[in-house]
């Protein structure tokens, strides 16, 4: 074996009710006047929180938007800076804790994070920021949370057409990390199994049937898992084409990685057959990207490309800007290989 693994530190406080020990974790770190951030939809949950945190909110903050636009961002440091905060308590999803990030990239304030959905963007020193209707990533330790509290039953009341999505989201972290350049047995090994979770817990809780609330626990460590898998390893195609269809057409972050997972995953069949043979054996089936492309299939909001709206001449500019500056991937990135891949999400046939 020759391989390099790099822990990323940070505290995950994991359980039924952790959410209660949100006031010892801003103790901890000597936090007594934060920004809460969250999104107009999560504003009743991060009020609670707010009025739990004993005198320490500075201010509530609810304009977090998805892919992170630098204009809300320098809104929100406008409220850092008139309340003078000392750290960012974070409420939500991958909108809200890339705005904490933005904030802690900006003035390396601390920040205790509490996600709501699958995101798994809270185990990474990843910040995907948008400007001008393009989207870039960069990483850096100072955007990596000082705590994650995990608390499952914030999840439990999550709309169906956020949960699904935002699952998938989850396993496509953990399936890019079993091709990733730097991948390593330790974080294979934590990709299978974060993987095996989701899977299972995907069809009971998008069918309402079995135990839901069991479920939405194995879903929420699986995506802990997958969030720590991205954070150590990185990207390849799958984020860059989500990236790009994203930032440029303002699609849903959660639904447009929903959806391609099964077409990126397969766009590296041939190329990287341990990683799908992983993904095969997680899902229990013969093909992992067909294994991939039923988890979609129950969990999506959007069956193709074409139903967000996309037409074929956008797919061409997606193509073209997807070759640009390309991730690492195990199997070459050409532009007539990325236009054929949206051709077959574009008609929602299966990989």
């Amino acid at each position: 074996m020759d391989f390099v693994y790099t822990a990323r530190p940070g505290r995950v406080i994991f359980g039924r009710g952790a959410r209660n020990r949100t006031v010892d974790e801003l103790d901890r770190l000597g936090l007594k006047n934060v920004i809460v951030i969250t999104t107009a939809d999560q504003s009743a949950t991060a009020g609670e929180f707010a009025a739990k945190i004993e005198g320490r909110a500075g201010i509530v903050y609810p304009g977090a938007a998805q892919h992170t636009p630098t204009t809300v961002t320098e809104s929100a440091m406008q409220a850092v800076q008139s309340v003078s905060a000392d750290g960012c308590l974070a409420i939500g999803g991958g909108s809200t804790i890339g705005l904490s990030k933005a904030i802690a990239l900006r003035t390396d304030l601390p920040q205790v994070v509490v996600p709501t959905t699958f995101a798994g963007s809270e185990m990474t020193a990843i910040l995907g920021q948008t400007e001008a209707g393009k989207k870039t990533t960069l990483t850096d330790p100072k955007v990596l949370p000082e705590t994650v509290i995990y608390d499952p039953d914030l999840l439990d009341t999550l709309p169906m057409h956020i949960a699904g999505p935002s699952a998938l989201n989850a396993i496509a972290h953990s399936v890019e990390a079993l091709y990733a350049q730097e991948t390593n047995p330790i974080i294979s090994m934590m990709a299978e199994e974060s993987i095996r979770a989701l899977g299972a817990a995907v069809p009971v809780f998008t069918s309402g049937q079995g135990d839901v609330a069991g479920a939405y626990e194995q879903g929420l460590y699986g995506a802990w898992l997958a969030g720590t898998c991205l954070g150590s390893v990185g990207m390849a195609i799958h984020h860059k084409i989500c990236h790009t269809l994203g930032g440029t057409f303002d699609l849903n972050h959660a639904d447009i990685h929903c959806l391609m997972l099964p077409y990126s995953a397969a766009y590296n069949r041939e190329a990287a057959p341990g990683a799908m043979a992983a993904v095969a054996r997680a899902l229990d089936t013969d093909d992992g990207p067909a294994g991939l492309y039923g988890l979609t299939l129950s969990a999506a909001r959007f069956k193709s490309l074409k139903d967000f709206g996309l037409t074929e001449p956008d797919l061409d500019k997606a193509a073209d800007l997807a070759v640009q500056n390309p991730y690492y991937n195990p199997r070459p990135v050409s532009r007539d290989g990325v236009r054929e891949m949206l051709q077959a999400a574009w008609e929602g046939r299966k990989p």
